[in-house]
């Protein structure tokens, strides 16, 4: 006991640290399990093969499909348009679409996919984004109790309970504590978030606030100080050569961001045409390059390949030219956030391989409140990165298919509002459905982890992935691998008798005084722990200890596991206690203390509701 105590609280300790991976030091608690004999192999290694293991890989897959055909941005866009012009329906609607596309996916894959749609939508009404983006991460959760499969936590408590022997919860079995929570956010956040979040402080924020046209994320990064004009001189060796032959980009840490062909040379007023800086385009006689960098590193490059340098260093003398030179014609700028499960973390910018596999520059890194301009190449990026890139809107455009690693902000209304519907959609709906039907409906004799099974299996069969890596690439294997290390951890604690040692305490404490105060303590005790470690990870641990503090007082445990449920997933007050949370923060520029005011109260609220509410809901 003494042995499996330690363990459990080294793994709380890194969890809570965060500089390792979570999914790391779960494998790792289970490996000290293993050598201490506390577990069996059979029983170390019984979670990766645990039907909730099995049903949420077969769940991000399908979750993934209904992203890359566009179903779920074709019905919350449609559902949005009802919004008209009044701003408190549209936070509503807003509310409710995530809760409902929450019910059935990943809530991380939710607001990747209603985040730049919350920020064209705020735009339009003048307001904003940061009034919207923390609510709809908060709503994702809110939306994921409504379902059995809403929600990883759901899925624990329904394992816990089909193994201690009690009848399974069914499919939508959480629907009235999902409402529940869904109403009382939707009602608290609505002053909150206008009286918390819609303030726009400094000059600083304000920029980052509101929906950033091409000019202001150029003023906003400063790209006018290291932006240069460059003319190739007739007889410079550069003449002839490509961007990629040059080496660039590898050799003096530059980007050119665009060539400008002169065709009636010799005038001020020259006519020009813009092209995509491919890396195949030939440079020829006057060709007018726009080249971003480091000013010595410029200097250095032209007199190298005896180019005719335009522009000075000097503020005052550049101001005029900068004004007029940032247009870019074809040439797009948008930011993308780092997804903070994006495996681009802790990868140099040159490692990233985005020049050659999306046809994108990097301009610049913005992560808080600092903006990172030079020597990006060899620069690791962060969890919560902000990326300002550079590429023709098309290149942009196939920056936003790739959900798993990053999502795109900052595009003109037009570009991060549109929609397209893939043919292969309506498909994609009617697989969902019947896998949706096959849980609910007792007339179809498969057990719920068949029915995802199949689901996953058709999404791939039939077409609605490119192929089978597209689909494998929406699996969160962290998640998956953390549940599946630490579902053991259970077992361990049960049969050392840890489980029944905090069960007595918390009975012995609160029992006393009724099930109700014990309600109450599992429910804060989970809701403060999920604070500082997963929400997986928190119910995983507490969910047995729930069960045998019920059978210990005589009451059912069905109140009690869905308060460790609840109070899991109900986690508002901290940016890192979902991805969620942490997904929305750098896009809102939300400091701590903003999840401080906004999501401390919330998650009060909802705890003393439902703490009134479960056992009349689940009596005791």
């Amino acid at each position: 006991m003494l042995i499996t105590l330690i363990i459990l609280v080294l793994a709380a300790i890194f969890f809570m640290n965060g500089k390792i991976r979570s999914d790391l030091v779960a494998l790792c608690a289970l490996i000290l399990l293993l050598v201490f004999q506390i577990l069996t192999p059979e029983e170390a290694l019984s979670g990766f093969s645990n039907p909730i293991v099995i049903m949420m890989i077969g769940l991000f897959v399908v979750g993934g499909a209904i992203f890359q055909t566009g179903l779920a941005k074709m019905i919350s866009n449609k559902m949005l348009k009802l919004a008209g012009k009044s701003e408190l329906r549209l936070f509503i609607l807003l509310m409710a679409v995530t809760s409902a596309i929450g019910a059935f996916v990943s809530n991380t894959g939710t607001v990747a996919l209603l985040l730049p749609i919350a920020v064209s939508l705020a735009a339009s009404f003048h307001m904003n984004p940061s009034r919207l983006l923390m609510p709809i991460a908060f709503a994702s959760s809110m939306g994921g109790m409504m379902t059995l499969i809403g929600t990883p936590p759901n899925l624990v408590i329904q394992n816990t309970l089909t193994e201690a022997g009690f009848q399974p919860l069914e499919f939508f079995s959480f629907l009235p504590v999902g409402l529940i929570c869904v109403g009382v956010g939707t009602l608290v956040l609505i002053p909150l978030s206008k009286y918390f979040l819609s303030k726009t402080g400094t000059k600083e924020k304000q920029r980052g606030y509101k929906n950033k046209s091409l000019n202001d994320l150029a003023a906003e990064y400063q790209l006018g100080d290291h932006l240069f004009r460059m003319h190739v001189a007739p007889h410079s060796p550069l003449i002839g050569k490509t961007a990629a032959e040059a080496d660039i980009r590898n050799r003096y840490d530059l980007n050119i961001l665009e060539i400008r062909r002169i065709t009636v040379p010799q005038s001020r007023f020259f006519k020009t045409i813009s092209q995509r800086t491919a890396p195949n385009t030939v440079l020829l006689p006057d060709d007018l390059l726009y080249v971003m960098g480091n000013f010595d590193k410029v200097q250095h490059f032209a007199e190298t390949y005896r180019l005719e340098l335009l522009d000075t260093h000097m503020p005052e003398e550049r101001s005029a030219i900068n004004r007029n030179s940032l247009d870019f014609y074809d040439i797009g700028i948008a930011e993308i956030v780092l997804m903070p499960t994006s495996g681009l973390i802790n990868r140099t910018i040159g490692e990233s391989g985005f020049r050659d596999k999306y046809h994108v520059n990097i301009l610049g890194i913005r992560r808080k409140r600092e903006y990172i301009l030079n020597n990006l190449k060899d620069e690791k990026m962060h969890s919560g990165d902000v990326l300002l890139v550079q590429g023709s809107w098309n290149a942009i455009g196939h920056l936003s298919q790739e959900n798993s690693d990053w999502v795109v902000l900052g595009q003109p209304l037009n570009e991060a509002a549109k929609v397209t519907l893939d043919y292969k959609a309506p498909l994609a709906g009617v697989i969902m459905l019947l896998m949706i039907m096959a849980m609910v409906f007792d007339f179809i004799p498969i057990a719920p982890v068949t029915a995802i099974m199949i689901a996953a299996v058709l999404m791939v069969l039939t077409g609605c992935f490119r192929n089978v890596e597209a689909a494998y690439k929406t699996i969160n294997w962290e998640s998956i691998v953390l549940i599946a290390a630490m579902l053991p951890m259970s077992m361990a604690l049960e049969k050392t008798g840890v489980s029944e040692y905090i069960s007595n305490s918390l009975v012995s404490g609160l029992g006393v005084y009724g099930p109700i105060a014990l309600l109450a303590g599992i429910y804060f005790t989970t809701s403060l722990l999920t604070m500082f470690i997963s929400n997986t990870a928190t119910a995983v641990l507490l969910a047995p200890i729930a069960l045998q503090s019920a059978i210990q007082i005589g009451t059912s445990p069905y109140p009690f596991l869905f308060a460790v449920t609840v109070g899991a997933s109900m986690c508002f007050a901290s940016p890192f206690s979902t991805p969620p949370n942490a997904l929305v923060m750098p896009a809102g520029q939300y400091t701590f203390m903003d999840y401080i005011k906004v999501g401390l109260p919330l998650q009060i609220l909802i705890g003393i509701v439902m703490i009134l509410t479960l056992p009349l809901l689940f009596p005791f």
